[in-house]
């Protein structure tokens, strides 16, 4: 199973109602995963649709 998130899972407790259903699930999940932490500069910007209004090509956000 692959879970992937661009948050940290202390950000993942509040997501859940019952913290002590929480407290579990998380525990067991990571405690037995194998945790990949990437850093860096996303790719999606650069697959995002160009605008076909813009003329030159640059994105305006």
């Amino acid at each position: 199973m692959i879970i992937t998130s661009n948050r940290a899972p202390s950000d993942w407790y509040p997501l859940f109602p019952n913290p002590v259903v929480a407290e579990s699930l998380l525990d067991r999940l990571i405690n037995i995963s194998h945790q990949v932490i990437m850093n860096g500069p996303s790719y999606r910007p650069n697959k995002r649709p160009r605008n076909p209004a813009d003329k030159n090509g640059k994105s305006t956000s």
